[in-house]
């Protein structure tokens, strides 16, 4: 990183660095896009994490996490607007696909305009919104922003701001859809969206000509409660996020905050924590199955994996009391300590998943229709998955390796003996294999380990009040939809001053309109299916 560090000095002088949590390249945003060009281009940093928007007492501004696909070298660049009364950015969706919608909900939270972006939209508020909610100053009486008692009317039209080559910026309106579109609504009802979303489809007779995606209806604004909540009141929303990687989710919070106070975790947390992970995992791929079976008409796959999934239920309620929303991580290790059947249980369930996955096999991947509704269905090349930011098993399924447990090893998994699962269809039908494959990883990783759960202490001693020292973290897991990631911010209080959860299903839905153009209307229910993204996770 040194060497790095160097390079970008020498080409970019005015460019200043924070290493607080590994390196961080300070910049202006005149220089922010070439920059940006110069790391993807020149440097390989082709995958755009994260983009964290700030308002920090002297600007607005964002924090881009990019990463090398190849090397897993991690980087971010902070860069603040010139003007705190109007505040703008250059856009860099240009330059990576999924920079689109990111910076579209820092459009819509923070009120920073993204000079050249093509869809300056609001995307989770509505269009009559007032105020820009996750800035510092904002208003939240409710007579400001009252709840309708009108639907907001759908907007064809949206601006663009492009900067001419003297540099002067001028607003442009665009067209979303022209009037003599046919647009229809799927949605934002929960049958075959996966969760309350929108989509308003442009059709040619049965083909899609363009998907414009409306996100909102759940929005719960868990980023803006975390700045008044102490961090153990915050773990809870990390179960509420994808609910089927809940025990993730909370062991990503966890490691987040246990990695800016410096606490080692007990050996027997540690283990306990994987574990329990990994059968999250397997619980979210039988639902994915089940579910995903049942959008295409193979009812019967339904009952088949809820079988199998309730008896895992069934374990994490023994231990953690609850069959959702678990609570199970804390900061310095777990809860309470593993229930007496733990192991038994878990032993019990293992040739019980085997001999299911066979049945599912015959069942559902074998049939003929099967592989007509999926097979070739809704590819994804792997420099589109990289684009767009499709990690976890849609985007292995396309060939990109992005395991973040092989990637960045976190916990004990870098001791541990698993195959990343990869293939190359890129379709709808490798998305399923990705899965019902990781599920085989899962099972062999719990092998591992249930034999050899140490003794010892479930929990590190942490303060009463926890505060963390002034600076910021990022933190990444494996959840079962890829990479989760949360972000602090710290000022040395006892509440954060920015908390950024890095969504793993924001991006799924965000690859819909590119994956869908010129298909079917049906395939769309297999394409979003195959995705797996679970809303409450999109919209936090």
């Amino acid at each position: 990183m040194e060497e790095l560090k160097n390079t970008i000095a020498g080409k970019f002088p005015k460019a200043t660095f924070d290493e607080t949590d590994g390196l961080q390249v300070v910049i202006d945003d005149a220089h922010w896009h070439d920059l940006a060009l110069w790391l993807r281009d020149a440097k390989g940093f082709d995958y755009l994490i994260a983009v964290v928007g700030q308002d920090w007492p002297e600007a607005y501004g964002c924090v881009y996490y990019l990463t090398n696909t190849f090397t897993h070298v991690i980087l971010s660049v902070k860069v603040t607007a010139a003007s705190r009364e109007n505040p703008m950015l250059h856009s860099v969706s240009d330059l990576w696909a999924n920079a689109n919608l990111n910076e579209r909900e820092v459009y819509d939270f923070y009120g920073i305009i993204f000079i050249n972006h093509p869809d300056m939209r609001h995307l989770y508020l509505r269009n009559d919104w007032v105020g820009y909610p996750l800035r510092k100053d904002y208003n939240d009486d409710p007579s400001v922003n009252p709840v309708p008692t009108e639907n907001e009317e759908a907007i064809d039209t949206t601006v663009a701001y492009i900067e001419a080559p003297d540099g002067t910026v001028t607003k442009e309106e665009r067209v979303v859809f022209a009037p003599e579109d046919f647009v229809v609504n799927i949605g934002p009802q929960h049958p075959a969206t996966h969760g309350v979303l929108r989509f308003r489809t442009a059709l040619d007779g049965e083909y899609i000509k363009k998907i414009d995606l409306y996100l909102g209806y759940v929005h719960r604004g868990m980023e803006k409660l975390c700045e008044s909540l102490a961090y153990p009141q915050m773990l809870h929303f990390a179960d509420r996020l994808d609910y089927l990687s809940a025990q993730q989710n909370r062991h990503c919070f966890c490691l987040c905050i246990e990695k800016a106070m410096g606490l080692k975790v007990p050996r027997r947390a540690q283990v306990i924590r994987v574990i329990m992970d990994e059968l999250m995992r397997i619980n979210s791929h039988l639902l994915f199955a089940g579910t995903f079976c049942m959008d295409l008409g193979a009812t019967t796959m339904l009952f088949y994996t809820f079988r199998e999934r309730e008896k895992i239920l069934d374990i994490f309620e023994k231990t953690c009391g609850a069959r959702m929303t678990f609570h199970y991580n804390v900061i310095g290790g777990v809860a309470q300590d593993l229930h007496p059947d733990f192991v038994k249980d878990v032993k019990a369930l293992i040739p019980d998943l085997h001999k299911a996955l066979k049945e599912y096999h015959k069942l559902f991947t074998g049939n003929v229709i099967t592989h007509q509704r999926m097979i070739g269905v809704g590819k994804l090349s792997k420099a589109d998955a990289i684009s767009y930011g499709i990690s976890g098993p849609s985007g292995r399924a396309s060939g990109w390796s992005n395991d973040i447990r092989k990637t960045h090893p976190y916990s004990i998994y870098s001791e541990l003996d698993f195959d990343e699962v990869v293939r190359t269809d890129g379709d709808s039908f490798g998305r399923w294999m990705v899965r019902m494959d990781e599920i085989l990883q899962s099972i062999k990783i719990i092998e591992q380990l249930i034999d050899k759960i140490p003794e010892g202490e479930i929990c590190a001693p942490v303060p009463k009040v926890i505060k963390l020292p002034v600076g910021h973290w990022f933190q990444q897991v494996e959840a079962s939809r890829g990479a989760i990631g949360f972000y602090i911010e710290s000022d040395g209080g006892v509440n954060p001053v920015r908390v950024k959860i890095n969504s793993t299903c924001f991006p799924l839905a965000g690859v819909v309109d590119h994956l869908t153009r010129g298909t079917k209307i049906a395939d769309l229910i297999t394409i979003g299916g195959s995705l797996d993204y679970i809303v409450p996770d999109i919209d936090r």
